[in-house]
């Protein structure tokens, strides 16, 4: 909102300093423009939104902080255009972004904030963007569906509907850096927007075979000494001295973390 009362402040700022007895085109489509965007800020003030231009287009969400921005949240970031030439027009835009990395950050006097990187949901395009934690966002809801892994071809998987059985081919680049994880019979989520499959997830614990790991050499240490170990899927993580190859682990899928012993 005060984003958008400096907008509208400029926007007043650039009218001309007189007002003439028979205004100008110009002039009448510059201060219509501003009275229009004026109005989007009293609806908006009142609490009603079905004067605003983008309310056809809103989607159901609810109010959330920067603090609380998660891994895969979908969020909505609105961009304000006014225009006065050929024809005065007031759009207040939104956009729909998928949260795809997040990450927590103190700034000295400037106080806590986090940094992220967006992905365009209608373009793909990706953004990075740093928000105050008790800065004020609207998450977006999709609707999850579950479906079963069953094969990768290419740049492409293909998932079955457990109820119905039928099959569907999705782009390997819903996953992201998950779709390491993806094995036969796995459990998986796709998210959808508008009708669409906008992101696809893998179990946050998944379980994998250590098949590389140097030997435990036993002795006594300050602190704790970690090793890279190589698993059955192609990534390294950081595990306790004591694992050894052929040993199944639990990982964490968010960030390649040890967890236990399967």
């Amino acid at each position: 909102m005060q984003i958008l009362r400096r907008k509208l402040l400029e926007a007043s700022r650039r009218l001309p300093f007189y007002f003439p007895s028979a205004p100008t085109a110009h002039y009448r489509g510059h201060a219509h423009a501003v009275a229009t965007l004026a109005a989007v800020l009293r609806d908006q003030t009142a609490g009603s939104l079905a004067a605003a231009p983008w309310a056809a287009i809103q989607r159901r969400g609810a109010k959330m902080l920067g603090s609380e921005v998660k891994l895969g949240n979908v969020i909505q970031r609105r961009v304000l255009w006014i225009t006065t030439y050929p024809i005065p027009l007031v759009n207040l835009q939104g956009r729909i972004y998928q949260v795809i990395k997040a990450q927590h950050s103190h700034q000295g006097r400037g106080g806590a904030t986090i940094q992220v990187e967006l992905r365009d949901v209608d373009t793909g395009n990706k953004i990075t963007e740093r928000f105050r934690t008790d800065e004020a966002l609207e998450r977006v809801f999709v609707e999850e569906k579950s479906f079963t892994y069953l094969y990768q071809e290419g740049d492409n998987v293909t998932l079955m509907e457990p109820e119905t059985f039928e099959q569907l081919e999705v782009s390997k680049e819903l996953f992201g850096k998950t779709a390491a994880y993806l094995k036969d019979e796995m459990k998986v989520t796709l998210q959808y927007f508008d009708g669409r499959p906008m992101s696809a997830s893998v179990p946050p614990r998944v379980t994998c075979t250590v098949v590389e790991a140097q030997p435990h050499s036993k002795g006594i240490t300050a602190q704790p000494q970690y090793k890279r170990v190589l698993l059955d899927n192609g990534l390294t993580v950081l595990v306790p001295p004591f694992v050894e190859a052929g040993e199944k682990i639990v990982v964490s899928t968010a960030d390649d973390s040890y967890m236990t012993r399967a």
